[in-house]
């Protein structure tokens, strides 16, 4: 499927403001992968694929991955909408032609975030965190500029955002995958930032 294909195809599953934050997603990325030196057209065409399944219903979403002998763990089953990026990366594959397993990848962990990702995965994960059309999350500005400075100092600084802010809420939907995520790049980036 062409690029302009999949666009039109999006476009018509997707809400509006989902299809915006998909397009914001893909011009950080784009940015990224060019301070970065990473291939900016794969870093783009995973960006624009990484919420495809964001609608599917849950249910679905479990039976798909049942189907295609893909894990689900207890959070997950709690929060099925989690799920959407594991679906996403198998829609990806399934309906969109894509065979590159780094696009793959990173589709697929960029909700949970995983220990040790690629360079493609964090660009996906913070691009999704930090894109233009976002205004909620803590720290915004100040990630914005550390995401074209350092890219694991990013990442860590969103998984712990993330952590704090599940266990904040206290309802059972941290995922152990971004658990051990944020322990991983925590201990790769020497822990709390000795600046603030």
């Amino acid at each position: 499927m062409k690029i302009k294909e999949i666009q039109n195809d999006l476009k018509k599953k997707l809400k509006p403001s989902r299809y915006r934050h998909t397009l914001g997603v893909v011009e950080t990325a784009s940015k990224l992968a060019g301070r970065y030196q990473y291939d900016e057209k794969k870093a783009e065409l995973a960006a624009l694929l990484h919420d495809c399944a964001k609608y599917i219903p849950d249910e679905e979403k479990i039976a798909m991955c049942h189907e295609n002998g893909i894990p689900v763990s207890d959070a997950e089953l709690r929060n099925p909408s989690l799920l959407h990026a594991k679906c996403g990366a198998v829609q990806a594959e399934q309906l969109y032609g894509i065979s590159d397993p780094e696009i793959l990848h990173a589709i697929r962990v960029h909700t949970t975030g995983v220990p040790d990702m690629n360079l493609l995965d964090k660009i996906i994960f913070v691009s999704d965190y930090i894109e233009p059309g976002r205004d909620q999350a803590p720290r915004l500005k100040e990630l914005r500029k550390l995401a074209m400075e350092d890219l694991n100092q990013t990442t860590c600084r969103i998984l712990e955002d993330t952590v704090s802010y599940l266990r904040s809420r206290d309802d059972q939907s941290l995922d152990e995958t971004t658990l051990k995520a944020w322990q991983y790049y925590e201990k790769l980036c020497g822990g709390k930032d000795r600046n603030e």
